[in-house]
């Protein structure tokens, strides 16, 4: 989510107490009863079983709650476990903390599950069969994975589930390399939307991101992913024994600068001076050269010269993992929206190729939208629409117009997956009532009047029929009057392509700090719900064909 409301936000842990306001007792035990298959997974005892049955008949205290749809028995032929994913989704947290990273390995999981690479350079008319899966890329850093009905006919709609892959962060400067300061390397970044915040200090930084280099044969640039996962810089704290300078506001740009080295070499008249063979005006000569010396090493570079630029970030090395006494939290950075993304493609992988055979289903993963989603990768771009368009005109042959394109997006319907606000028990008071979504209980739809989301009463109609036939859950969040909403993909992205779309995502503690929160369960949950939105989508539009 692009912005963060005026007051923090966030959700407590799993609820054990009678404050729970689900609207049934089923749906309770529904919760309770997947959290107690993650913890027998986990090998975790669960000593407040009694507990739970003893306060279920109890009145209810008076505090912030989500009104849930009641879950019914799932329809679909291969149930999703929600207890499954929850250390999946920590070891794809760890291991790809750069968005470069992330869309790498979307597209190694989506091809080891048969969906085959389309280059926008290509023409595609060939390509796309009945039946057949698909995924594109763009820029590195955006990816749309589609696979398409066996009895799909050009004007049938598209089932879309998108949501954002970048995230908050430091990135290095166009000229990363510091002049030496009383003693200590430092290194130039700029914050990308919301990094270098206060929960960005005394943290251990590894840098990551994309290398292009120049193949010295044959000229061709090439891109290389690289990792530095130990700590390498950090940006100190003042102590507060200095008084009022320790207690801010800060100097994004003076006073947050990362160390990443110690050289006291300026103290010794006759110190060695290292010598470089770096040609000025070079791009390597722009940066830091025992990072560009690191960086060699770790790809296998033996000619740094041929380095032609990279775009580089920082983020916390301290990896994803279950917590809270029964492990029913997950603890990890980026968050906002990985969650969201990585269950929607998990749910796209496992949706049945039996169901909704007559229409296209889809994920979309967008960069920049912490920024605005204005760039080529963004939301706004003609990314997903270029790709509807291309699948409608492969398979209408002569008869490929305006007309059919318009008639395709009439019956189309885009899931705006976007991290949701989780209530935080030590801030009640910044929550509306019944708009306040919990942990490990469902994925929240998002409204606001204003028109920052794109929830509306036929949207939120066809997600609560889809809820029902898969045994999902809804939660629903709105911030309070006296505070200010963010924003997703969603309205810009139904807007421009002109369908139908609600927002709908998975809720955080924690949005926008380097370290956030969500339930151990909620990773599954999202792919539960998604999965039964791509296989009941169909059926599901039948009822809401006015509209």
């Amino acid at each position: 989510m692009d912005q963060v409301p005026a007051s923090p936000v966030g959700t407590p842990p799993f609820p054990l107490t009678s404050s729970l306001q689900l609207s049934s007792l089923h749906s309770y035990k529904h919760i309770y009863n997947m959290t107690r298959k993650h913890n027998s997974a986990q090998g975790l005892d669960t000593p407040w079983a009694s507990q739970i049955s003893a306060q279920l008949p109890s009145s209810f205290m008076p505090v912030p709650a989500a009104q849930p749809v009641r879950a019914q028995e799932p329809i679909a032929d291969e149930p999703v476990r929600p207890e499954d994913y929850s250390k999946p989704y920590c070891e794809f947290m760890t291991s790809n903390p750069t968005i470069f990273h992330a869309v790498k390995s979307f597209s190694k999981q989506l091809e080891e599950h048969g969906y085959k690479h389309l280059s926008e350079r290509a023409v595609w008319t060939s390509e796309l069969k009945r039946g057949g899966k698909f995924y594109t890329t763009r820029n590195g850093s955006s990816l749309i994975a589609f696979n398409i009905g066996s009895k799909y006919e050009s004007g049938n709609g598209v089932a879309i589930v998108a949501g954002h892959v970048d995230a908050l962060t430091a990135k290095l400067k166009p000229v990363s390399k510091l002049p030496n300061k009383a003693g200590f390397q430092q290194l130039g970044v700029a914050p990308y939307a919301g990094g270098l915040g206060d929960t960005w200090w005394d943290r251990d930084l590894g840098i990551g991101g994309r290398v292009l280099v120049r193949d010295p044969e044959t000229g061709k640039v090439e891109t290389k992913l690289v990792k530095l996962d130990w700590p390498i810089a950090r940006v100190p704290t003042l102590a507060p024994h200095f008084g009022s300078p320790a207690n801010g506001p800060f100097n994004q740009e003076t006073q947050m600068v990362p160390v990443i080295g110690v050289d006291n070499s300026d103290l010794f008249e006759n110190s060695k001076v290292e010598s470089s063979d770096t040609k000025f005006g070079t791009f390597i000569s722009t940066q830091p050269e025992k990072l560009v010396k690191i960086i060699s090493k770790e790809l296998g570079i033996t000619d740094s010269s041929t380095i032609v630029n990279w775009e580089l970030e920082l983020f916390d090395t301290q990896p994803a993992q279950l917590g809270g006494l029964e492990k029913d939290m997950i603890f990890a950075g980026r968050i906002d929206d990985k969650l969201c993304c990585y269950a929607a493609q998990e749910a796209l992988i496992a949706s049945s190729g039996s169901t909704s055979t007559g229409s296209v289903k889809m994920v979309g993963m967008f960069d920049d939208e912490e920024i605005g989603s204005l760039l080529r990768q963004g939301a706004r771009s003609n990314l997903m629409g270029s790709v509807i368009e291309r699948i409608t005109e492969a398979f209408a042959k002569d008869n490929y117009g305006p007309n059919l394109l318009s008639q395709t997006v009439a019956n189309s319907f885009l899931v705006s997956s976007d991290v949701s606000h989780a209530v935080n028990p030590n801030f009640l008071n910044v929550y509306m009532e019944n708009h306040a979504p919990r942990l490990n209980v469902g994925v929240a739809v998002s409204a606001d009047s204003n028109g920052h989301m794109t929830t509306d009463s036929v949207s939120e109609g066809v997600m609560r029929r889809i809820a029902e036939r898969c045994g999902s859950t809804l939660q629903v969040f709105q911030i309070r009057n006296d505070s200010r909403s963010g924003g997703t993909i969603g309205p810009m992205t139904s807007a421009q392509i002109g369908m139908r779309a609600i927002d709908c995502g998975i809720p955080q503690l924690s949005m926008h700090s380097i370290r956030a929160t969500t339930g151990s369960l909620d990773p599954g949950l999202g792919v539960k719900l998604f999965k039964g939105f791509f296989d009941h989508y169909e059926e599901v539009d039948k009822e809401f064909t006015d509209f």
